[in-house]
C-alpha cells in the first residue's frame, strides 16, 4: 500500500516536472523563433537595400552615359551650325569687299570723274559762302531801314505829341510840366516843345458819320504836318470800302451826349495866349525902380515929388497890369 502511494506521488511529480519542462521548452522555442525571425528580417532588409543600391548605381551609370552621349551630339550640332554661320559670314564679307572694289572701279571709270566732282563741290562751297555773305548784308541793310523807319515814326509821334501838348510849354511866369525846378536839366519833351511851333487845328473834310460814340465826326480836327489824329486812322471797323448806308434818323441826339466833333474840338483846342502869361511876378517892382531912377536923374537933388499918379502906381489894385513907363508919368 505504501508503495502504491509512493508510486502515485512519483507519477504526479513526474507529470508536474514534465509540464514544467514542456512549458520551458515551448518558451525557449518561441524565443528562438522570434530571434530567428528578427535575424531573417534584418538579413532580408540588408539584402534588399544592397540590391536597391546596386540598381541605383547602375541606373546612374546608364543615365550618365546617355546624357553624355546626347550632350556630345548636341555640341557637335552646335559646332557645325557655328562653323557654317562663320563660313557664310566670311564669304559674305569677301563678296562685299569684292563688290565694293568693283563698283568703285566701275563708277570712277564709267560714271563720273572724281576730280571734276571735287572741283564742283569746291565751287559750290565758294558760291554758298558768297550767297551767305550777300544775304547777311541784305539782312543788315533791311534791319537798318527798319530802324530808320522806327526812328522816323517815333520822331513823328513825338512831334505830334508836342503839337498836342504845346499848351504845356514853360513861360517866364510859370514853369511847365516838363520843366520841373527839381530837375537838373529840362526834359526832352520840354526841348521839343520849344522847337515846335504852335499850329492852328484844321478841320477834316466830312467823311460820313462816326462809327462809335465819342470818336471824331465831320467836325474833327487835325494838325498839318503831323501824323494826324489817331482817331482818324483808317481801321477795319470804322472806314471800310463797303458802301455807306444812309442814316436811320436825321434828328439830333437826345440826352447828355454831344457831337463827337465838338468833343474833339474842345479836346485839341489851345488856350489863348495873352500878355499876362508872359510877364513875371517882379515886373511891377522893376517898373517902379526904373521910374524912380528916371525921376532921380531928371529932378534936382532934394526935391521929391509925390504925385497922385505915382501913389496910384504904387498902390495899384491890379497886380498884373503892365504900366507904361513913358506915358504913365509926365515930368
Amino acid at each position: 500500500m505504501a508503495e502504491l502511494l509512493k508510486i502515485k506521488r512519483e507519477v504526479e511529480e513526474f507529470k508536474k516536472e514534465y509540464f514544467d519542462r514542456n512549458s520551458q521548452a515551448e518558451e525557449s522555442r518561441q524565443r528562438e523563433n522570434r530571434a530567428a525571425l528578427r535575424i531573417q528580417s534584418w538579413f532580408r532588409a540588408c539584402r534588399a537595400r544592397a540590391y536597391l543600391s546596386h540598381l541605383h548605381k547602375k541606373a546612374i551609370t546608364i543615365q550618365k552615359i546617355w546624357r553624355g552621349f546626347t550632350a556630345r551630339a548636341r555640341f557637335r550640332q552646335m559646332v557645325k551650325a557655328a562653323y557654317l554661320i562663320m563660313k557664310m559670314n566670311f564669304y559674305e564679307e569677301m563678296a562685299v569687299r569684292i563688290q565694293r572694289r568693283w563698283r568703285g572701279f566701275f563708277v570712277r571709270k564709267y560714271i563720273h570723274n572724281f576730280y571734276a566732282r571735287k572741283r564742283y563741290l569746291e565751287g559750290l562751297s565758294r558760291k554758298n559762302a558768297l550767297v551767305r555773305r550777300e544775304l547777311g548784308e541784305l539782312e543788315e541793310l533791311q534791319k537798318r531801314e527798319r530802324d530808320c523807319l522806327e526812328m522816323v515814326k517815333e520822331q513823328t509821334a513825338k512831334v505830334y505829341k508836342a503839337h498836342r501838348l504845346h499848351h504845356l510849354l514853360s513861360t517866364k511866369q510859370c514853369p511847365g510840366v516838363f520843366n520841373s525846378p527839381f530837375r537838373p536839366a529840362p526834359h526832352e519833351m520840354e526841348l521839343l516843345l520849344r522847337q515846335v511851333k504852335y499850329q492852328t487845328p484844321t478841320r477834316v473834310a466830312p467823311s460820313g458819320k462816326s462809327c462809335l460814340l465819342g470818336m471824331p465826326g465831320p467836325a474833327a480836327q487835325s494838325y498839318p504836318g503831323t501824323l494826324g489824329s489817331p482817331l482818324n486812322k483808317t481801321t477795319g471797323t470804322c472806314f471800310t470800302p463797303r458802301p455807306v448806308l444812309p442814316p436811320i434818323a436825321t434828328k439830333k441826339q437826345q440826352g447828355l451826349f454831344r457831337e463827337p466833333g465838338e468833343v474833339w474840338e474842345q479836346r485839341v483846342r489851345c488856350p489863348d495866349l495873352t500878355l499876362r502869361l508872359q510877364t513875371s511876378y517882379t515886373h511891377l517892382e522893376e517898373a517902379q525902380s526904373q521910374l524912380r531912377q528916371h525921376k532921380s536923374m531928371t529932378l534936382p537933388s532934394g526935391r521929391i515929388e509925390t504925385g497922385s499918379r505915382i501913389r496910384h502906381l504904387s498902390h495899384n489894385s491890379k497886380s498884373f497890369t503892365q504900366p507904361a513907363c513913358g506915358n504913365s508919368v509926365s515930368l
